[in-house]
């Protein structure tokens, strides 16, 4: 494990107290059910609901939230770095450059209000099951 975690990112899924190391060795450990405390402390994450499509869910729901806070974070330093050549150059005067960086920090906090909102879709799981069961189907169509 630690070698497969060494050369790409890994994600490793236990339930027991058998799997502590291996959590502790992946990119990322996600533990199913709080039954060890050796295992809810190895692991990055704690999925109390012992089923895959939770860990899906857990999945698309990490990724959103972290391009949300790229995109806020990254958003209002690049506007932030704008706006400071702008008055470097003499064309923004000092009350007007702190007016609008309160409107870079009110634009990057309402970019972060979208995580608020639930998703449109939070899991592959069924779909993926459903794409298996029209395959199955075309397959045995005479």
């Amino acid at each position: 494990m630690r070698r497969a975690a060494s050369r790409q990112r890994t994600v490793f899924v236990g339930d027991g107290i058998n799997d502590a190391p291996a959590l502790q060795a992946a990119t990322v450990g996600i533990a199913f059910g709080r039954q060890s405390d050796v295992t809810s402390e190895a692991a990055g994450a704690v999925v109390i609901d012992s089923s895959l499509s939770t860990v899906d869910e857990l999945m698309h729901v990490s990724r959103r939230l972290r391009r949300v806070a790229l995109q806020s974070a990254i958003g209002g330093m690049l506007l932030s770095a704008v706006g400071m050549c702008v008055a470097a150059i003499g064309a923004l005067p000092p009350v007007a450059g702190a007016l609008a960086q309160e409107a870079i920090d009110v634009v990057a906090v309402l970019n972060a209000l979208r995580t608020a909102r639930a998703p449109a879709r939070l899991t592959d799981f069924e779909t993926a099951r459903a794409g298996e069961t029209d395959r199955f189907l075309k397959a045995s169509a005479p």
